[in-house]
């Protein structure tokens, strides 16, 4: 709903003389305030109770009214057709599903883009109906969270658990710390639990959160977080120093930021931990990279590559010299490309070297150097020692400014393959983003070889896959062609204990792959925007992140809604 509707339905309580013109404007400056709804304001002054508003509301939009708490058992089955994050954002639950008709509660019914959204991530038409906003919070409150009985058996099975060892370098190791902090053994207990446990689900990242009066632990898994139980507020400190000490890193210092690393044993398997700390209004948040090397896919085929897109990559990278980049946002799966791409590459007569911050995954016949700011080492002046190495083919981890892109492209020019990463949306843009860093355009053209732009989509899960027809409507927002009287047909997860009820398991990238030809050079050599160039890529074959996301759409591998999480129409 618009902010001039929402006035104008204020203005109609006012003109009804359900509210006085004066409590409308103190409802506004509450709301500007509070910054908060305005018919949230009118309800929390008193001026009118949540049942008569949305009676009103739902008699001038002309849409139905339901109460939740009036509604009964409602299929949670139906409620999670739409992901948690999609209900928060949009307040927002699923209530019933009749044939192809979902019947959605909204706090604003009105607002035709959730809709639509919602139409193309779950293949249903949609009928939306008002509720209220309490109402609706509550109700994915419910559905999504666990309760605080299954919380607190959740934490008693955690506190069970004692199988982590940490591990360090003979030179790294502080016995006194260690041993002084393994004194508190039910804290100790904890944090090998919660590491354990992120490991045994195949979690990325740990989130340690706290607040005023709560905390708040979350694990991403397929690149999307999802709540675990959180530790006690009153020990959420110790933890936090637990977690430091294992991490090498000054327990006594809160005020500014952290980095630290730490390698942790699990059932017998090794697996690197990279900590970071933050303070906040209320504490320290963490965050726990984990870098679980035994979970690293190195065929390129079973990274998500397309047949013709894997056979363009591959007659790429067997180039002698030039430089290849890989773009997209943090987590996008560069590192593993890359370390795949080396696998392929890997040979006894090939001497391999690469500079990374920090090393992700130790690879046999690769001499990895990771950077050492303190040192000076960092990727300009490792790459600068590297061209004394006799090197064939070099991986920079990241090209973050112009220094080390000016020795990396002339190392390309000099009879190296290189490697590397830039974080830009798209692989068009990468030239633009070189420009920017002062890159000359003509070493640009001499150098670059390929692009490659990634994301990453999860996939759906096998054991609850479920087939449905699409509808045209749904077909032409895509912009998919289907024959004459073909029925096209995608997939989603209905969410079973196999993926925990999500509907997915596991991940695969998606790729966007431009090669170099004459046009995009004259282009690059004209300072073109990346929009330009985008088009001539595409006019000469390139194919875009969003076709190549259809392409695994339409293959069963992931959903509409990964598709439209993922990528842009542009």
């Amino acid at each position: 709903m618009t902010v001039s509707m929402k006035k104008k339905l204020a203005q109609m309580l006012v003109d009804e003389e359900i509210i006085t013109d004066a409590q409308l404007q103190e409802a506004l400056k509450e709301s500007k305030a509070q910054d908060i709804r305005l018919e949230q304001a009118i309800v929390k002054l008193g001026y009118i109770t949540d049942d008569v508003l949305m009676a009103f509301m739902g008699t001038q939009m002309g849409i139905p009214t339901v109460s939740l708490s009036e509604q009964g058992d409602i299929d949670a089955a139906v409620v999670k057709l739409i992901p948690e994050n999609v209900c928060q954002r949009q307040v927002l639950v699923a209530i019933a599903k009749k044939g192809n008709t979902l019947t959605v509660a909204m706090s604003d019914p009105l607002n035709v883009s959730a809709i639509d959204d919602i139409r193309l991530m779950t293949g249903f038409e949609v009928t939306p109906v008002l509720a209220s906003e309490n109402e609706i919070k509550a109700m994915v409150q419910k559905m999504f969270s666990n309760t605080s009985a299954e919380m607190e058996e959740a934490m008693k099975d955690l506190a069970n658990v004692d199988e982590v060892e940490v591990v360090a370098a003979e030179d790294e190791i502080d016995a006194a710390k260690l041993a002084a902090a393994s004194e508190d053994a039910p804290i100790v207990k904890l944090v090998n639990a919660m590491l354990s446990r992120a490991i045994e689900e195949k979690a990325s990242d740990i989130h340690l959160e706290i607040y005023e009066k709560i905390t708040r632990m979350r694990y991403r898994i397929d690149g999307v977080l999802h709540e675990r139980p959180a530790p006690p507020r009153k020990i959420y400190a110790a933890l936090v120093s637990r977690i430091k000490i294992i991490s090498e890193l000054d327990i006594a210092e809160r005020r500014k930021p952290q980095d630290g690393r730490c390698k942790i044993k699990v059932s017998g398997k090794e697996v690197d931990m990279r900590v970071s700390v933050l303070p906040t209004g209320f504490g320290e948040k963490v965050v726990i990279r984990v870098l679980d090397t035994t979970n690293l896919q190195l065929d390129l085929a079973q990274l998500g590559f397309e047949p013709d897109i894997l056979q363009l990559y591959k007659k790429n990278v067997d180039a002698p010299y030039g430089m290849i980049l890989v773009t997209g946002p943090t987590g996008s799966g560069k590192s593993v490309t890359l370390f795949s791409t080396l696998a392929l590459l890997n040979y006894p007569d090939v001497n391999i070297v690469t500079i990374e911050d920090p090393i992700e995954f130790v690879t046999q016949g690769v001499n990895q150097v990771m950077v050492n700011n303190k040192a000076g080492l960092n990727f300009a002046s490792g790459l600068k020692s590297f061209l004394r190495q006799d090197p064939d083919i070099i991986l920079v981890g990241e090209i973050r400014d112009s220094e080390t892109a000016l020795i990396a492209i002339n190392a390309a020019l000099t009879g190296h393959l290189v490697l590397s990463t830039l974080h830009t949306n798209d692989a068009p843009q990468a030239t633009t983003r070189l420009n920017n860093m002062g890159v000359e355009p003509f070493l640009i053209t001499s150098s670059l070889i390929m692009v490659i732009a990634q994301r990453l989509v999860r996939k759906i899960c096998p054991k609850c896959k479920e087939a449905y027809e699409v509808s045209p409507e749904v077909l032409e927002d895509l912009n998919i062609k289907a024959a004459e009287g073909e029925k096209v047909v995608f997939y989603r997860g209905l969410g079973c204990p196999n993926c925990a009820n999500t509907g997915y398991k596991g991940r695969a990238a998606i790729y966007e792959v431009m090669v170099m030809n004459d046009e995009i050079r004259k282009m690059i050599l004209k300072r073109a925007s990346g929009t330009d160039i985008k088009k001539i890529a595409i006019e000469t074959g390139m194919i875009t992140l969003r076709e190549a996301g259809i392409r695994k759409v339409r293959a069963g591998g992931t959903s509409i809604e990964e598709l439209l999480r993922t990528t842009s129409s542009d």
